[in-house]
């Protein structure tokens, strides 16, 4: 089963390393990675998907937490989180067909980034089935570059809101 992981930890040298380490070592491949700074200074969020079994992901959740720099590890749980991929692709289409491609794009939720004389390139971030539907739009027209992010997530507000009236009703 596919699991979604968020680790925050201190903008260290080393911290990512020490985190792909860990999975090589156990024999688990990531998926999907993607890592960049958050809203405090110093801390990034690694986000990262693996497949494994519960059981091996509460064994990978437990080393992460004793690694250095690491200062908290969730799993973003589907239906529970809002996750996303960005796609950007260089789609060679003729002038005479970019108005159907640009309007697709468009009803897709995409914008156009850059016009040549042989090409387009756009952009669309979804999930990664919007972007698989998207980069099959994409093929019949040629597609001379495509690149994908890794997902990245967090927990949906109204998550956030349910915890917080059921601690409220506790206490």
């Amino acid at each position: 089963m596919k699991h979604t992981l968020s680790v925050v930890v201190e903008d260290k040298p080393g911290a990512l390393g020490r985190i792909t380490t860990m999975f090589a070592r156990r024999g688990f491949n990531i998926d999907s990675l993607a890592v960049g700074p958050t809203e405090r200074p110093g801390v990034s969020c690694i986000t990262l998907r693996v497949d494994c079994s519960h059981h091996s992901l509460e064994q990978i959740e437990k080393q992460i937490h004793k690694l250095v720099n690491v200062l908290r590890v969730t799993e973003l749980v589907s239906g529970e989180a809002v996750e996303r991929e960005l796609l950007v692709a260089r789609v060679t289409v003729p002038p005479a067909r970019r108005g159907e491609l640009l309007r697709a794009t468009d009803a897709l939720g995409g914008r156009l980034l850059d016009v040549g004389p042989e090409a387009v390139v756009l952009e669309i971030s979804g999930t990664t089935e919007e972007l698989d539907a998207f980069h099959e739009l994409c093929r019949p027209y040629g597609i001379a570059d495509l690149v994908r992010t890794g997902r990245i997530g967090v927990p949906r507000a109204s998550t956030k809101r349910r915890a917080a009236r059921r601690l409220a009703a506790i206490g």
